[in-house]
């Protein structure tokens, strides 16, 4: 057995309640068995990991509801020629970089394939923990669907054997459903869906809403009919998302475009709202900065910026279920906690856009029974950060201020 002994640090659970100064935290083996003040949890005897927290602050593994894990960046040209197994080798690269932000746990919203998640589960790479979608499902022409007017057909990740692409096109009840059994039938967790068009798709807009209710229905009954009542909508149109929400989709993404009684609706219905505020403005900053966002993209994204915003801020004040994502991949991985500002942004403080990244998000990824708080019985998924976020939310962007990273027990930074 292993005991890992953590003190000296303010501990921050990530329940939303008053931090407590002069912390420790007891870990044996991958779950933790103790959390408070040092005055209430002795040390143990015998021989264990002593990690002293440097009067920092202690805090649950972060979890980010909305990614892409393998894929970072726009550049239609360089994927084009790039060899196919390229892109497994680089999202190492990605997924250490999320580790380094403090980011243990994440949904991939489409890209992962079962044996990714199974080697990285199995320990082969460091690599956070990972809910996977494996594909996602949209209409003819809709997102995700790169069908050029060249005639050219880009898959953004094309089939291979274990997976099914990136983009699966489904058109009309019998083929959502089939849709559906493929994405089970490769691994998926939860399904993903484009409700609507958006920001990145050259044939599709955010205002455009996609499947008909009968083709909702039917994803959720054939996903219900495999165990599974979450299902991850990319839904940015007013129009989709009401059906989205009347469907019963258990998370919207996105949501730029929210009225109040969608509001209403989502509060009634208990949805929650992953609203990924930095996607499009990483749109607007990568295309003026390096030309390698499609200009298409780069107008879409400015005019949806302050209506998304608007809506967060009314979704929030409403008391909408809001969970921290951020499309990572649109940016680049590790620049994930750049988010947590942009929530203060729309009202939260600093502790509240926390539980959005801690306990919010594991309620969204139906996880709450094992990370996003530290309490015991939890694994041993822990953060020890050199500045006070509370005091100072945007300080996480640098990576450097996360000192400490431990995934279930062990040191991964």
């Amino acid at each position: 057995m292993s005991i890992t002994f953590i003190h000296n640090g303010t501990l921050i659970d990530g329940l939303g309640g008053a931090p407590v100064p002069n912390a420790v935290v007891l870990i044996e083996d991958d779950r933790i068995v103790a959390a408070g003040p040092s005055d209430k949890i002795e040390k143990p005897n015998g021989e264990l990991v002593e990690l002293d927290a440097e009067k920092g602050f202690i805090l649950p593994g972060l979890i980010d509801a909305h990614v892409h894990m393998v894929c970072e960046g726009f550049d239609i040209p360089a994927r084009i020629i790039t060899p196919f197994s390229h892109h497994f080798y680089r999202a190492l690269g990605f997924m250490r970089r999320t580790l380094d932000a403090g980011i243990t746990t994440v949904r991939d919203g489409g890209g992962v394939d079962f044996g990714i998640k199974q080697a990285a589960d199995e320990g082969l790479f460091p690599a956070p923990r990972m809910q996977i979608s494996v594909s996602v499902l949209t209409i003819t022409g809709g997102h995700i669907d790169f069908w050029m007017k060249s005639g050219a057909d880009i898959n953004l990740i094309p089939p291979y054997p274990g997976y099914p692409g990136l983009c699966i096109r489904c058109d009309g009840v019998a083929e959502v459903r089939r849709g559906v059994r493929e994405v089970f039938r490769a691994g998926a967790e939860v399904v993903k869906l484009c409700m609507t068009g958006g920001v990145l798709s050259p044939s599709s807009h955010p205002k455009q809403v996609q499947f008909s209710e009968e083709e909702l229905a039917a994803m959720v009954d054939e996903a219900a009919r495999h165990g599974e009542n979450r299902l991850m909508a990319h839904a940015q149109a007013l129009d989709g998302i009401k059906a989205a929400v009347r469907a019963g989709i258990h998370s919207i993404e996105h949501g730029i475009y929210l009225d109040d009684e969608v509001i209403g609706m989502m509060i009634e219905r208990g949805t929650f709202l992953v609203p990924t505020l930095l996607a499009p403005i990483a749109v607007v900053e990568i295309g003026e900065a390096t030309g390698k966002m499609p200009k298409w993209a780069v107008e879409k994204a400015k005019n949806a910026i302050e209506a998304h915003f608007e809506s967060a801020r009314k979704a929030y004040a409403a008391g909408v279920k809001i969970a921290m994502g951020t499309d990572a991949g649109v940016m680049p991985h590790g620049t994930n906690l750049r988010e947590l500002g942009l929530l203060c942004k729309i009202g939260m403080s600093p502790m509240e856009a926390l539980v959005a990244a801690t306990k919010t998000a594991a309620e969204c990824l139906g996880w709450e029974d094992r990370v996003g708080s530290i309490e015991a019985g939890k694994l041993a998924d822990v953060v020890i950060t050199r500045t006070d976020p509370l005091a100072d939310i945007t300080s996480l962007e640098d990576t450097k201020n996360v000192a400490v990273v431990l995934k279930g027990g062990k040191r991964v930074k």
